[in-house]
């Protein structure tokens, strides 16, 4: 592993001002368990490492009028166990629990696992599901942007040089809308996704029809993309077994995989449709739990 020069800021603009100062050169450390790991390979050889973890403000959970605000710095471990998120961001909470090793989890954090900008991240589908916001601060200011906006390609992100990504806005889905995260890796823990479905459904409680649906996926193409053909199928419809396998067969259609060592594009395109198909009963079920008062 090569040297490199350690900062520890305890405030925004102490380290708003160092990656100002050292650019590309510089290096973002959250949860630290992606970065140290390609120091130590040398997939990257930075200079200038700024930890955050002295930011007391990044690490918090607050709801606020309808919304559930994360900070950047909150462990993907607490985002698994917190009640916010537990009653009103199910699907998150989800996400978080196959998401690694309980070491990883307790050092990683949700900010990382977004600006790592992997494809496989498993929290990317299913706030991009939610219409999760970023709230990022630089040089410039402050800026939001949806999730969905703001992946380029493997790695990359629409941050500036001098932007730190600071919160996570999640609007709070009504009571009838439900969400289902999958992940198929072939172990069961700390392994990176093959493939992972986030689906999110709202249904009329009077006549069980879907009013909205969100269909994302990871893992499948450059950056995490939803699946918009099939999400418009199911709305303004009541979901059986044939819709579901019309909807699978367009999602995995919209997917992008590429072949690589842990599956062929058309092993994943035929999983997307089992996890696709899974997902959604699994959400139906859990709206049909909660007006029976499960």
């Amino acid at each position: 592993m090569r040297s490199f020069n350690y900062y520890s800021p305890k405030t925004l603009t102490e380290a708003i001002d160092l990656l100002s100062t050292y650019g590309t050169e510089a290096k973002i450390m959250a949860g630290g368990t992606d970065l140290l790991i390609e120091i130590k390979e040398e997939v990257i050889t930075p200079k200038y490492i700024i930890d955050l973890k002295r930011i007391a403000d990044l690490n918090k959970i607050e709801y606020h009028k309808n919304n559930l605000s994360i900070g950047a710095l909150v462990t993907i471990r607490e985002v698994e166990t917190s009640p916010l998120i537990s009653r009103h961001l199910r699907i998150l909470a989800e996400a978080a629990f196959v998401l690694g090793s309980l070491q990883i989890r307790n050092k990683g954090t949700i900010g990382g696992n977004l600006c790592h900008a992997s494809p496989s991240a498993d929290l990317a589908p299913p706030l991009i599901a939610l219409d999760a916001k970023l709230c990022m601060l630089g040089k410039s200011g402050e800026r939001k942007e949806a999730l969905e906006n703001f992946f380029i390609g493997p790695g990359l992100t629409i941050l500036n040089l001098d932007e730190i990504l600071i919160e996570i806005q999640v609007p709070i889905p009504s009571p009838n809308t439900k969400g289902t995260y999958l992940k198929f890796s072939p172990r069961k823990a700390m392994d990176l996704a093959v493939v992972g479905v986030a689906t999110l459904i709202t249904l009329d409680s009077s006549n069980l029809v879907c009013t909205q649906a969100r269909i994302v996926l990871g893992a499948v193409a450059p950056t995490p993309i939803r699946a918009k053909v099939a999400e418009k199928l199911l709305e303004g419809k009541k979901i059986d077994e044939s819709l579901v396998k019309k909807v699978s067969s367009l999602v995995a259609e919209e997917s992008r995989p590429i072949s690589d060592i842990r599956g062929s594009a058309w092993y994943r395109k035929e999983i997307v449709k089992v996890l696709v198909q899974r997902s959604i009963f699994q959400t139906i079920e859990k709206i049909k739990n909660y007006t029976l008062g499960v």
